[in-house]
């Protein structure tokens, strides 16, 4: 009977020893995973900040964009006003001439 007593105890001591294994392999993995976790919750911060930066600057581009639009308009506007009072002078002028020329010549007769 002693020597079941025994047998069983030593059976006992095993399974604790291999549980004991156990639970410090499940801590070692637990660490582990929780320094992955940290290490991507660390990454996924610095990638949310690139994000926000990138999302400023394309609000600042966006800006940009939008007064180099109208700076162009601006230009267009200025350069079709030009070329209509090119084209008024080009008339005057040849409406000038053309009045001067014609007196020079019936002014002879």
């Amino acid at each position: 009977m002693e020597k079941i007593h025994r047998e069983t105890l030593r059976e006992t001591n095993q399974a604790l020893v291999r549980t004991g294994e156990s639970i410090v392999r499940s801590e070692q993995a637990a660490l582990e995973a929780e320094a992955i976790g940290t290490g991507v919750i660390s990454e996924l911060g610095v990638q949310r900040e690139a994000l926000v930066r990138a999302r400023d600057r394309l609000v600042d581009t966006d800006l940009h964009v939008s007064r180099s639009r109208r700076m162009i308009q601006a230009i267009r506007r200025r350069v079709f006003y030009n070329k209509l009072f090119l084209i008024m002078i080009i008339v005057i002028e040849s409406m000038t001439l053309s009045v001067m020329l014609y007196l020079k010549i019936f002014k002879k007769r």
